[in-house]
C-alpha cells in the first residue's frame, strides 16, 4: 500500500489529509528532472526508486513493463557519483528510460520480442541505439511489453498482447487498445512509469501507440538510427524511435540515438545528416505551408474531424498556411507490394538474427513455427498464418521480391516527393489514427485508416503529437516530411504543442461507460 501511495505522489497522514510525497515523478519532463537533480531535490538513484515504486503500484493495471533491470539502481548510483565529481554526460545524465523488449541491452534481462521462444535470450549485448543512450547518461530501467514479434506473426493478431507480457491496457481508458507494436512503451510513458522510452516501427508501431496514448512519437528516416541487435522484421522499413510526453524530450533522445553504425549499411548517411535535434528554441509555425490530407468521405470520422478542425485553427492562428490536399491515395498496388517485401525480408532477417544468438535455441523461421505449434499459450488467441506465409518465400534474389521492393519504394517516394514539391509544403498533416478501439479477443484489432503507411514504406520521417481527445480517448496529429527532415518536423511539432497544450495525463478510467454522464445516458429512465 505504501508503494502505491508513494507512486501516486501522495502520503496519507492522520485525519485523512494528503501531503505531496518527497518527490513526485508524475508528468515530469527531462528538463525538470535535470533541474531538480542539479538543485539536490532528487538524484538518479532516487528517480529509479520512485519509478520502480510507481511501476509496482500501477503496472498491474497496465501490463506495460515486461522486465525490470536489476542493475538499474547500481547504474544510477554510479551516475550520481559522476555528478558529484563534476562530470555530466549531457541532458540525459541520470534519466531512467524504458526500452521495448525487441531491443537488446547488455543488462541481465532477456530480449524476447514477447515470445516464449526467446524467454531465455540474454545476450549481454547493447544494441548501438541503447549504447548511445547509455553513453549519454540514460539509465535502462527495464523492458516494455509489445505486440508479440512486433505484430508480424498473424493477420489476426491482437495489438499489445504477447505470450510473456500478456495484454497491455490503455491508461486513459483501461478497456481500450494501446495499439501496437510499441504498446508497452506507449502505455508506460503515458502513465509516467519512466521519463521516456524507446519503441520500434515497421508500419505504424511507433506513431499509433503514440497517438493512442497521447504521446509524442517519432519514426525517423530509415537509416538515421541503427537497427543492429534489434529483433527484425524488415531491413527496408524497420527503425527504432523515441516516445515521450513532450517534443523536447523526444528530441533529446533522438539526438543521442542518431548516427552511423558500420554493422547497419542503411545508416551510412546518418552521421552526415544528424544534428542536435533538441535545439528547439524559437520554434515557430509562422510562414509554414502545411498540406492537410482530406480523406474520402467514407473514411472521415466526424469526431476526429472536429478535433482536427480545432487543431487547424490553432495552426492558422500561429501563422501556418493550410493547403487542402485532395485525392491523396496510396499507389494502387502498394499494399500488396509491402506484404510481399515484408514476408521475404522477415524470413531472411529473422534467421540472420536468430543465428547471431548464443545457445541452441531456434535458428530459423521454421523453428519458430514449430515451437509455436507445440506451445499452447502461443496459439491460444490467434494463429501464425503470417509466419507460415513468410516461410514459403525464397531468398532475397527472387525476382518477385526485387520487383516488389523497387516498385514499392519508387511509387511511394514519388507520391510524397511530388505532393510536397508541387504544393511547396513544409509537411503533410493529418490525424495519426482512427479512434482508439476496444480490446477485443474475438475480432482482434479494429483499427481504421491511419497516416502511417506512406512514410513507413517510403522510409520517410513521421511525427505524431497530442492533438486532443474524444470522450477522454486521445487523438494524435501527424507531421510527415521528406527524408532527413526530423529537425523541421520536431520544430513544427514543438510549436503546435506549445500553442495547443493538448496533452493531459491519463485518468485510468475502467471504461467510458463508467463516466457519470455516459452511465446516466445509458441507463433507462425510472419506471
Amino acid at each position: 500500500m505504501r508503494a502505491m501511495i508513494l507512486a501516486l505522489g501522495l502520503l496519507l497522514v492522520p485525519g485523512g489529509a494528503a501531503l505531496a510525497a518527497s518527490y513526485d515523478v508524475v508528468d515530469k519532463d527531462i528538463a525538470t528532472l535535470q533541474a531538480d537533480m542539479a538543485a539536490g531535490r532528487i538524484d538518479a538513484a532516487g528517480l529509479v526508486e520512485d519509478y520502480q515504486a510507481r511501476i509496482a503500484a500501477i503496472d498491474p493495471l497496465l501490463h506495460s513493463v515486461i522486465a525490470l533491470n536489476p542493475d538499474a539502481l547500481a547504474q544510477a548510483r554510479a551516475l550520481d557519483g559522476e555528478r558529484k565529481a563534476g562530470h555530466l554526460r549531457g541532458p540525459l545524465h541520470g534519466i531512467p528510460i524504458l526500452v521495448k523488449d525487441n531491443i537488446e541491452t547488455q543488462d541481465p534481462m532477456p530480449t524476447t520480442a514477447g515470445s516464449l521462444a526467446l524467454a531465455g535470450n540474454i545476450t549481454h549485448r547493447d544494441a548501438p541505439v541503447v549504447a548511445r543512450l547509455r553513453a549519454a547518461g540514460a539509465i535502462i530501467l527495464g523492458k516494455t511489453n509489445l505486440s508479440e514479434w512486433a505484430n508480424i506473426r498473424s493477420t489476426h493478431s491482437i495489438s499489445g498482447w504477447s505470450a510473456i507480457g500478456g495484454w497491455t491496457r490503455n491508461p486513459y481508458v483501461l478497456d481500450r487498445s494501446t495499439c501496437g507494436s510499441s504498446a508497452g512503451t506507449g502505455a508506460a510513458i503515458a502513465a509516467s512509469l519512466a521519463a521516456a522510452g524507446l519503441g520500434t516501427e515497421t508500419n505504424g508501431s511507433l506513431v499509433c501507440p503514440g497517438a493512442f496514448n497521447s504521446l509524442v512519437s517519432l519514426k525517423p528516416t530509415v537509416g538515421l538510427v541503427s537497427r543492429t541487435h534489434i529483433v527484425p522484421i524488415s531491413h527496408t522499413q524497420d527503425t527504432a524511435g523515441p516516445m515521450a510526453r513532450t517534443v523536447a524530450d523526444a528530441a533529446l533522445l533522438l539526438s543521442a540515438m542518431a548516427g552511423s553504425d558500420p554493422a547497419d549499411s542503411a545508416t551510412a548517411p546518418a552521421d552526415a545528416h544528424r544534428i542536435d535535434y533538441a535545439v528547439l528554441g524559437g520554434a515557430s509555425l509562422k510562414g509554414k505551408r502545411l498540406g492537410v490530407i482530406v480523406p474520402p468521405a467514407d473514411q472521415a470520422s466526424p469526431a476526429i474531424e472536429a478535433v482536427l478542425q480545432q487543431a487547424i485553427a490553432i495552426l492558422r492562428r500561429e501563422g501556418a498556411e493550410i493547403v487542402e490536399i485532395r485525392g491523396f491515395l496510396r499507389p494502387e498496388a502498394a499494399s500488396d507490394a509491402e506484404g510481399t517485401v515484408l514476408k521475404f525480408e522477415f524470413k531472411h532477417d529473422i534467421a540472420a538474427y536468430l543465428q547471431s544468438l548464443p545457445g541452441a535455441g531456434p535458428k530459423t523461421l521454421a523453428d519458430l513455427i514449430a515451437f509455436n505449434a507445440r506451445t499452447p499459450r502461443e496459439l491460444a488467441l490467434f494463429d501464425q498464418d503470417y509466419f507460415e506465409m513468410a516461410n514459403e518465400k525464397d531468398g532475397l534474389d527472387d525476382p518477385v521480391y526485387i520487383q516488389a521492393r523497387e516498385e514499392l519504394l519508387s511509387s511511394t517516394r514519388a507520391l510524397l516527393d511530388k505532393t510536397l514539391k508541387d504544393n511547396r509544403l513544409d509537411a503533410l498533416i493529418r490525424p495519426t489514427e482512427d479512434m482508439v478501439f476496444r480490446l477485443d479477443v474475438i475480432k482482434g484489432d479494429n483499427d481504421g485508416p491511419g497516416a502511417s503507411f506512406l512514410p513507413a514504406v517510403s522510409g520517410y520521417p513521421h511525427l505524431t503529437v497530442p492533438m486532443g481527445y474524444v470522450r477522454d480517448l486521445p487523438v494524435g496529429l501527424s507531421f510527415i516530411g521528406p527524408a532527413w527532415s526530423e529537425a523541421s518536423l520536431l520544430a513544427m511539432g514543438a510549436a503546435f504543442e506549445h500553442a495547443a497544450a493538448a496533452r493531459k495525463p491519463p485518468s485510468f478510467l475502467p471504461s467510458l461507460e463508467t463516466k457519470p454522464d455516459v452511465a446516466a445516458a445509458l441507463a433507462p429512465l425510472p419506471r
